[in-house]
């Protein structure tokens, strides 16, 4: 005879991804690193991506567009209280910091730069790590300077899991090896090796 814990038991399994927020930093090279990284995500990758590039602050739409041709997810400067989507690549607007506000949205602000950057790789990376803690993974790759460094550190004071890019495949070594010696990183990984840890990352998990 079947109890009705059996019922239960029995139920399949509920599948969902574990990390759910994939933040990235990069600056100086990060052109041509973001076009190998988005181009090697397949059209299945299930968690939301926050990208901040460094760039000018009178920049045009020219980055958006240039990077949605390099994937296959969809991908949008974000808006301020903008609802976070998995499987949605958003990229931080030209001369403002993108913010995750709380589990599932971001802010926008004009607040001063940091780091000499608006957008700041810090002020993402530090609002996701206490939106999304350990649901969280953080990735720097190429640039000049150490936005991002501490960030990162926060990411993993939080329990998320911190990528950075190997200076040695780095056009700019100086913030991967900024975050590294911030942060004891998870990996230190070539460019061409990152997308594909994220993809394993990133895969949904049997709950």
């Amino acid at each position: 005879m079947k109890s009705f814990t059996d019922g239960l038991n029995s139920r399949p399994p509920r599948t969902q991804p574990y990390f759910e927020l994939v933040v990235v930093g990069t600056s100086l090279g990060g052109l041509s690193a973001l076009e190998l990284l988005l181009k090697k995500l397949p059209v299945t990758f299930p968690a939301a991506i926050a990208i901040v590039q460094h760039r000018h602050k009178d920049s045009d739409t020219s980055l958006s567009q240039f990077l949605q041709s390099c994937s296959v997810l969809p991908l949008k400067d974000a808006e301020d209280k903008e609802a976070i989507v998995p499987g949605q690549v958003y990229l931080a607007p030209a001369d403002y910091h993108l913010l995750v506000e709380d589990v599932g949205r971001f802010a926008l602000s004009t607040e001063m730069p940091v780091s000499y950057a608006r957008p700041s790789i810090d002020v993402l990376f530090e609002s996701a790590a206490d939106a999304y803690g350990a649901r969280g993974i953080g990735v720097i790759l190429t640039g000049s300077g150490r936005d991002g460094a501490q960030g990162l550190a926060r990411i993993k004071a939080r329990g998320g899991l911190a990528i950075v890019q190997d200076p040695k495949t780095s056009e700019s070594r100086m913030m991967p090896e900024a975050a590294i010696a911030t942060t004891a990183v998870d990996w230190i990984l070539p460019l061409a090796d990152i997308a594909p840890r994220l993809i394993h990352l990133c895969q949904p998990v049997i709950r």
